[in-house]
């Protein structure tokens, strides 16, 4: 067994009410920064995982995402990174 950390994205969804990215985008475009499209603010994990391999490290994750870390009805997420621990 090997030691992995996988790092994953957790953001809204696409079309749904995000209020803390239109505050972040609001205050960007306040700052001068008016090439500043949609903010979206989500959260990023890293989760060290004990697995035979990369491939099993990441389906582990997966399902922690689909039964507990993100909420299926209104985030998506991405398993961004699979690195040895």
């Amino acid at each position: 067994m090997k030691r992995f950390r996988v790092a994953v994205h957790i953001v809204p969804r696409k079309g749904l009410l995000d209020p803390q990215g239109k505050a972040v985008a609001g205050a960007l475009h306040t700052l001068g920064f008016s090439s500043v499209g949609d903010v979206h603010v989500g959260r990023h994990l890293v989760i060290e995982e004990t697995a035979t391999d990369a491939a099993h490290a990441e389906r582990s994750v997966r399902e922690m995402c689909t039964r507990l870390l993100a909420n299926p009805v209104t985030e998506d997420y991405e398993i961004a990174s699979v690195t040895p621990a």
